[in-house]
């Protein structure tokens, strides 16, 4: 699944720079699928969703960080564990039961923004 901030998020930043995927980002800040991954112009996401990884996309929160769920790997197929959830001093960071994935699916989707 993936990781979702809080609302007790102090806004300190620490998450953001550890996240491999670029899937975290700034409150009110506008974010694009091709932000820190090789994805380019029109893709079909793992998910089915077809997308332009280039065009700037809607704040998930303007208030906190947030995490963009298809995005987010957990950090599979980079580090052990979630590298916001092992920064975060305010341990806000957490899984999201809303977006359950497999390590497979995590894994696919690690693969298909990063194939190198």
């Amino acid at each position: 699944m993936a990781i979702i901030i809080t609302d007790e998020c102090i806004n300190c930043g620490a998450c953001e720079p550890e996240c491999p995927n670029t899937a975290i980002y700034e409150g009110a800040d506008d974010w694009r699928y091709s932000d820190g991954t090789l994805l380019k112009g029109k893709v079909k996401l793992p998910n089915g969703k077809e997308v332009d990884a280039d065009e700037s996309q809607e704040p998930v929160s303007d208030e906190i960080y947030f995490i963009v769920p298809d995005k987010c790997t957990e950090c599979k197929g980079f580090h052990d564990e979630p590298q916001c959830a092992a920064v975060c001093p305010v341990d806000c960071c957490v899984p999201d039961d809303s977006h359950v994935e497999t390590e497979e699916e995590l894994l696919g989707k690690q693969r298909f923004m990063h194939p190198d």
